[in-house]
């Protein structure tokens, strides 16, 4: 994934942080198309998020805070861990 950044230096650790904003974003969505879900139908059914909210979660743009995540494992009927299988939690590297 190409993440354009104009005039901006990011750090590898930040790089990381957007990359895995948009994999949890992405593990996210496919979890509410696996209830056949559309996404106002979702959000307005189970409440606590906005659909503008979920959507920027789902594309990536919106780091949440830990409550926020585990309102979205509530309303996937999921454990928060499971969300967080597919994210690289591992920082333990220095910037080149």
């Amino acid at each position: 994934m190409l993440i354009y950044h104009f005039n901006i230096n990011i750090t590898r650790m930040q790089q990381q942080d957007i990359e895995n904003l948009h994999k949890l974003g992405k593990k996210i969505k496919e979890l509410r198309l696996e209830k056949s879900k559309s996404l106002n139908e979702f959000v307005l059914n189970k409440g606590y998020l906005t659909t503008a909210t979920w959507s920027r979660i789902e594309n990536g743009l919106f780091d949440i805070k830990f409550s926020t995540l585990l309102r979205i494992a509530r309303m996937l009927d999921i454990r928060a861990d499971e969300l967080l299988k597919s994210i690289n939690l591992d920082y333990n590297f220095t910037d080149d």
